[in-house]
């Protein structure tokens, strides 16, 4: 069994701050992936579920962020699990909005999250670090992450969750490269047939054709006049012409 924990906030009030993003992740992989509804347990909301071929817990602290680790590592005794069967889903100041990457083991830079589940089961879990940005100054970091995200981070904020759902059972797995590319595939996918994510002509400056068949000619504006026809008369019938 392994636990996938998401970090965040409790209340409708935090729902969608981006220090809630830990939340948002597991709420989209319960509902693609069809959790058990989520009850309360370890001081939590958790789901139970499979991902592929691995039993999973669902599980998000109810303990506000700066105590996660007694909600986790409740769970981790309870299940008599160890540090390395519990991935940990949260914001990363450090990482462009949209980025992520996957670590094993390690500090918790200061991400008070992390640090409280240092505190309760040691340093050698898993973390999705899930990308939103920094605001730019330090003394403005509390209250950028506990504002919503902006209404322009709506689309990228859809398809970095819904490419964590895709790729949530080659995570369960094991398989770090598998899932980073089902992420990737969401986020930023590559053109049809080519894989080139540069933008196409338009149909007005590239005619489509079908298949085996020439591009149609360019029409002749309006006003174009018609070509002469060709001379046909022998060199007798010229001169007689002249003379009449």
């Amino acid at each position: 069994m392994q636990i996938f924990a998401g970090l965040g906030n409790p209340g409708a009030q935090y729902a969608r701050n981006r220090h809630n993003i830990g939340f948002m992740a597991l709420d989209r992989i319960a509902e693609d992936h069809g959790f058990a509804p989520w009850k309360t347990k370890f001081q939590a909301e958790i789901a139970e579920g499979r991902l592929g071929g691995q039993r999973v817990l669902l599980l998000k602290p109810m303990t506000y962020m700066n105590r996660s680790g007694q909600s986790v590592g409740e769970a981790v005794r309870f299940y008599k699990l160890e540090p390395e069967d519990v991935t940990v889903f949260h914001d990363e100041l450090d990482l462009a909005p949209g980025k992520l990457k996957v670590k094993s083991g390690g500090g918790h830079a200061g991400h008070n999250g992390l640090r409280s589940i240092h505190g309760h089961i040691g340093d050698s879990y898993a973390r999705v670090r899930l990308g939103i940005g920094h605001p730019g100054r330090k003394e403005q970091v509390a209250n950028y992450v506990l504002h919503d995200f902006a209404k322009a981070d709506e689309e990228w904020l859809d398809d970095l969750l819904r490419g964590l759902s895709d790729g949530a059972p080659d995570l369960a797995s094991g398989d770090a490269p598998r899932f980073l590319n089902a992420v990737a595939l969401r986020v930023s996918p590559p053109r049809s047939g080519t894989g080139d994510r540069r933008p196409q002509k338009s149909a007005e400056t590239a005619p489509k054709t079908e298949p085996g068949r020439a591009a149609p000619e360019t029409p002749a504006p309006d006003h174009a006049e018609p070509a002469p026809e060709p001379d046909t008369r022998t060199a007798l019938q010229k001169l007689a012409d002249r003379f009449r």
